[in-house]
């Protein structure tokens, strides 16, 4: 059984999953290329000018950086084959990336909330002027332009945490519109608005920490597992039927997912009268389709149907 359930873990990526993994760490590569030219040049523009905003914004993009390496070390660990302690992969490592990517962007949520908020407190002025209008310009086209390219990244591959990095490039992109509008606000108010780049700061740490939240919240999901929905359960139930020839009552459906590698298991009622010779055939027929089918491993519990007892399953259409 461990040796049957390792090959199926451990088999070979074939083209299309091939293809998905060159896409995912393409995107990885080119943003963090990106996010360490574009969160250098803030960071030096928040040093020179003395905006917390855009210090703050630069390191946000920074973590964009780190995000986008973490994700590729979780790409690369996932590609890890099964082995005795791991016996269905290392697919979750993509989860466990998106852990580290919250986490990393909830520290620095927190951080720019405390100082944005004492820069207020000590009555910190700041005149904006080129550099800061330049750096807020150069954000928002090129971090939505990298939002942009991490969806359409997502949508070939289907991985979640290309998604997590492409809210966060997308969050940036958004922020960075924000500091530019309140940095003209400012120029233009004047004195009215000394208040502002402490202000900005305090936003790009909200915005921050609702980033986090969501990616934790939705990683969460993956890791704790969910329900089968009724589309696939109606797939699953419709090969049941076209391979036995007969309602196989399937219900206790469960499915576990170790990033691309899906188990699939549920419980089927069989004629007590058939014997498990026949009952066996019938049931490897059917996980091999679905391998085939729904690109998942199956596992099948085999029950006898008792007469005069209501089953409890999913109707066959």
């Amino acid at each position: 059984m461990l040796q049957n359930t390792l090959r199926s873990g451990n088999r070979p990526l074939d083209e299309a999953d091939a293809k998905k993994s060159r896409i995912a760490k393409s995107e990885g590569y080119i943003s963090v290329a990106v996010n360490t030219c574009l969160g250098s040049f803030k960071l030096w523009v928040g040093t020179i000018t003395g905006s917390l905003a855009v210090f703050a914004d630069g390191w946000e993009t920074l973590s964009d950086c780190i995000s986008s390496i973490v994700l590729l070390i979780g790409l690369k660990v996932s590609e890890v084959p099964a082995d005795k302690e791991h016996p269905f992969g290392h697919g979750r490592a993509e989860l466990v990336a998106s852990i580290i990517i919250s986490t990393i962007l909830a520290t620095f949520g927190f951080s720019f909330a405390k100082s944005g908020i004492m820069k207020i407190v000590n009555h910190e002025t700041l005149v904006f002027g080129f550099w800061t209008f330049s750096a807020g310009i150069a954000s928002v086209v090129v971090k939505e332009s990298l939002a942009q390219y991490a969806l359409w990244a997502e949508r070939k591959t289907g991985m979640i945490s290309l998604r997590a990095d492409a809210q966060s490039h997308r969050s940036d992109a958004i922020s960075s519109a924000l500091i530019l509008v309140g940095m003209i606000v400012a120029r233009l108010g004047g004195d009215m608005f000394w208040w502002m780049d402490g202000a900005l700061s305090v936003l790009i740490s909200a915005l921050l920490l609702r980033l986090a939240w969501s990616i934790l919240s939705a990683t969460s999901k993956k890791i704790l597992g969910s329900a089968v929905s009724p589309e696939l359960e109606e797939k699953i139930v419709e090969i049941c039927v076209r391979i036995s020839g007969t309602d196989l009552c399937a219900h206790h459906m469960h499915i576990h997912e170790y990033g691309e590698h899906k188990e699939l298991t549920f419980h089927t009622r069989f004629d007590g009268n058939m014997s498990m010779k026949d009952a066996h055939e019938i049931v490897d027929k059917v996980e091999k389709t679905i391998r085939a089918e729904l690109k998942m491993d199956a596992t099948i519990h085999l029950e006898i149907k008792k007469d005069g007892v209501p089953q409890r399953c999913i109707p066959a259409k």
